[in-house]
């Protein structure tokens, strides 16, 4: 694998005017010697409304497809660049300052951890951000964790799956991210940690934008029905892959 972070961004057209400052918040992220960083962003969908907020950088790779949502457009966006750690980056978040070298220096420095969340603060419509209440401490979050968390706190994960940084490898392997209509990428995280132990860092990693535009804010995200069908199928498949007694450490 060449020494490269995929970045990927699933985007569609109200988002698309967001990604300029997602960018620059990509640019001011500087990595060790000999290794760099290729952004994916693929739309979900093939309109006109995405391009035109595309930067021209040969670090940017921009994509369309059929819409299927944002799980399918992020796994899509894989068959784009290679590189050995894939970073999640929503259209409309930012990265903070220096968290790809601290989620890259966590990995390479231990074979046995297969990905890395950050501490994040939602960043509100006048520019202030607010923090979130009972982040776990700084260190390794141990395989099942997050499963039990979740499940005793009304399906809420400790720790953010926008942050995610993670081996590409093992991303492949587990098909990459759920393909439901929303929680794709908790549904991610819970199997992720199923199979191997990952690490949250307490320094902020990402600013989370709240805005009327948001997807998780609508009605249609919180429908009961459609929510606990999610939440069950989450949480099955979790629980399959604990019992299949694979872990990602072992096959080291």
């Amino acid at each position: 694998m060449s020494r490269c972070v995929v970045v990927v961004t699933a985007v569609h057209g109200p988002h698309a005017r967001f990604l300029p400052e997602a960018y620059a918040s990509l640019c001011a992220q500087r990595l060790p010697g000999g290794w760099e960083w290729h952004w994916v962003i693929q739309e979900d969908g093939e309109g006109d409304g995405v391009r035109p907020y595309v930067p021209e950088d040969r670090r940017v790779t921009f994509r369309q497809g059929r819409g299927g949502g944002p799980g399918v457009a992020r796994t899509m966006a894989l068959a784009h660049a290679e590189g050995a750690y894939v970073k999640v980056l929503d259209a409309d978040d930012l990265l903070a300052p220096g968290v790809l070298a601290r989620d890259l220096a966590v990995l390479e420095g231990d074979r046995g951890l297969a990905w890395v969340t950050s501490r994040v603060l939602d960043l509100l419509p006048d520019g202030s951000t607010a923090g979130f209440p009972g982040d776990p401490e700084e260190g390794v979050i141990e395989r099942g964790d997050v499963l039990e968390y979740w499940k005793a706190n009304g399906f809420l994960a400790p720790v953010h799956p926008a942050s995610l940084f993670v081996r590409r490898e093992l991303l492949l392997a587990l098909g990459g991210w759920m393909a439901l209509p929303a929680s794709e990428d908790t549904g991610l995280l819970l199997a992720l940690n199923a199979v191997s132990r990952g690490w949250f860092s307490r320094e902020v990693g990402l600013l989370y934008r709240k805005w009327e535009g948001q997807v998780t804010g609508k009605a249609a995200h919180m429908e009961r029905g459609e929510r606990e069908a999610r939440m069950a199928v989450v949480e099955t498949r979790a629980r399959a892959l604990s019992r299949l007694r694979w872990s990602f450490g072992a096959a080291l």
